[in-house]
């Protein structure tokens, strides 16, 4: 079951802390080697490839491309010394903060090297007019070229990183919600429990008790199925309300669900397991322990095109919000942003003797 961990020695739930939040910085660690090697490949093939535009002559090639892969070199090594340098400034500026800084010190330190280059060029230690031609004779027109290439190499490649980054960084989110939906999928108190129940209905009521064995076992194959990470609101409810009638056996008339869901669309497309763990989270921390029970109410309400679902229970007395509840609401909002990043939200928190839980997500159908 994707129960959320619970007070008391019974918790057994996703297990481990809720996932710190990764850091905005998007670029590789150029203070490793594998860094400088792929820089020094980079600038090399770079190199080449703009002796090759050229179309000088078999002589003239080599001359360029020396010329050039000193030039590039140099600026790829000081960039690199440089972003090493940074790095834990850039750590703890946002992305857009960090993507200005980057761009700024990587133009000023090509505008930096374009002019020792050309004041070398122009010193009385480069006696030998042959080595002269290698460098520029007007400054202007150096600067400003480089300067430019420089804001355009430095753009793309930033564009680069951070899409990469967050690929990986998307890549493991779902291995993460996949790790907590896994250890949070069967909790062996709630088996347990229905077990008991059932066993307790053979005796009593064969029909109840067959009944509840095929509810079971609905709710367990929905929980362990991995062929679907995605399914319609009309089947995500089916869940919740089979776990809502094994409660019952167990907890019986104290246990009351008001669904208003009327108007949400049936054939709106949800990651599985966002409501049921809710109805579970409901009931298992509002519910149980109260000795007069109350009513679990889940609203549903479809404007424009966000689907918005809230879950309410009472609170006992004296209870206090524990780590089982951040955990799987955690769960929830991982799998969330990995379908709809931004535009899905999901709110928590204790309200005067309620519990209160607000899901949004746009409403999307299957295509």
């Amino acid at each position: 079951m994707t129960r959320p961990a619970a007070p008391g020695p019974a918790t057994n739930s996703a297990g481990g802390a809720e996932p710190a939040p990764a850091s905005s910085l998007y670029l590789p660690d150029f203070c490793a080697p594998r860094a400088v090697l792929a820089v020094v490949l980079i600038v090399e093939l770079t190199a080449v490839t703009l002796t090759l535009a050229r179309g000088n002559g078999l002589l003239g090639f080599w001359t360029d491309l020396a010329r050039t892969s000193m030039f590039l070199l140099w600026i790829g090594l000081t960039a690199a010394g440089l972003l090493c340098a940074m790095r834990q400034r850039l750590a703890t500026a946002s992305a857009a903060r960090s993507s200005a800084v980057v761009t700024i010190a990587m133009a000023a330190l090509v505008a930096l090297i374009s002019l020792v280059t050309f004041q070398l060029g122009q010193s009385e230690t480069i006696g030998a007019d042959a080595l002269r031609t290698l460098f520029p004779r007007e400054l202007a027109p150096f600067l400003a070229r480089n300067v430019g290439i420089t804001l355009i190499v430095t753009g793309v490649t930033l564009r680069y990183f951070y899409v990469t980054h967050e690929w990986r960084r998307n890549i493991e989110m779902q291995a993460q919600a996949r790790v907590h939906a896994l250890q949070a999928r069967i909790r062996p108190h709630f088996l347990f429990n229905s077990m008991n129940t059932i066993a307790s209905l053979t005796r009593t009521d064969p029909v109840r008790a067959e009944e509840a064995v095929q509810d079971l076992a609905d709710l367990f194959r929905a929980n362990l199925s991995d062929k679907r990470t995605q399914i319609t609101l009309k089947d995500e409810l089916e869940v919740a309300t089979t776990y809502e009638r094994i409660e019952k056996l167990r907890i019986g008339d104290r246990l009351k669900v008001d669904w208003n869901l009327a108007a949400l669309p049936q054939d709106a497309i949800v990651p599985s397991l966002v409501i049921q763990p809710l109805l579970e989270n409901a009931i298992y921390h509002g519910i149980e322990p109260r000795p007069d029970g109350g009513t679990v109410t889940v609203n549903g309400e479809l404007h424009g095109d966000l689907i918005t679902v809230v879950v309410r229970n009472p609170m006992p007395a004296g209870a206090v919000v524990r780590d089982g509840n951040r955990l799987a609401l955690a769960n929830i909002r991982e799998r969330l942003q990995l379908v709809y990043g931004s535009r899905a939200t999901i709110k928590a928190g204790r309200f005067d003797d309620e519990y209160i839980v607000t899901l949004r997500f746009p409403y999307t159908r299957q295509s």
